[in-house]
């Protein structure tokens, strides 16, 4: 059953975002904050997460897949997800992820609906960065996944292999946007005020939780 507008008004999180691939905070005219949805909130006897899988356009493709994120929720505690109610592996176009405040996923929450967004990975797995240097910040997050920096005639871009690619969404992507989702248990949405406090929450998370999973699985 369709929601109307009125019935689906969200309360949005923080968005973790990219600047052609960094950890630069995305624009808030990105619309993504104004998009209705017309997902509904999973009843009790639904098993959740629900998961949603667009066909990545031409140049991209989603490191992971619902198997994958599925089995590796199993590891994180079970109050920590049991509140997701949809995952949307969700379509992204080329002349989309160019523009600057495109964004590698994000949480939404509202109406009974928590939901967490990933975007597509571009096929010649290059993260851009433009002219400029990454800061070290930036850097220090991808570090732990060792995609290769160099600099080319289109600027400085983070190299990835498959492998560390998908390590990467799982174990730093994913576990971000469940901080964020964490943080909302809290109701600590997103203001102007908190928006850094709820960035270094959720990091802290994906570092705490990422490093005792990889420790799990060597």
């Amino acid at each position: 059953m369709r929601q109307s507008r009125k019935e689906t008004a969200w309360k949005k999180s923080r968005k973790f975002g990219d600047v052609k691939g960094g950890r630069m905070r995305p624009k808030l005219t990105d619309n993504i904050f104004n998009r209705q949805h017309n997902l509904v909130a999973p009843k009790d006897k639904d098993e959740r997460p629900i998961f949603i899988k667009d066909n990545a356009s031409r140049d991209f493709y989603f490191p992971v897949t619902i198997e994958e994120i599925g089995e590796f929720l199993i590891k994180l505690p079970k109050e920590q997800t049991e509140r997701i109610t949809h995952i949307w592996l969700r379509k992204m176009t080329n002349k989309e992820y160019e523009k600057e405040n495109s964004v590698q996923g994000c949480f939404i929450c509202g109406s009974g609906v928590n939901l967490i967004v990933l975007y597509p990975f571009p096929t010649d797995m290059k993260m851009k960065f433009g002219k400029k240097k990454p800061v070290n910040r930036i850097l220090k997050w991808y570090s732990k996944f060792e995609p290769e920096l160099i600099e080319s005639a289109e600027g400085w871009q983070l190299k990835w292999t498959q492998e560390k690619i998908k390590r990467y969404y799982l174990q730093g992507l994913l576990l971000h946007e469940i901080g964020h989702q964490m943080d909302s248990v809290y109701k600590r949405y997103w203001s102007k005020s908190y928006r850094q406090k709820a960035e270094n929450f959720a990091d802290n998370y994906a570092f705490y939780w990422g490093a005792k999973i990889r420790i799990e699985i060597q």
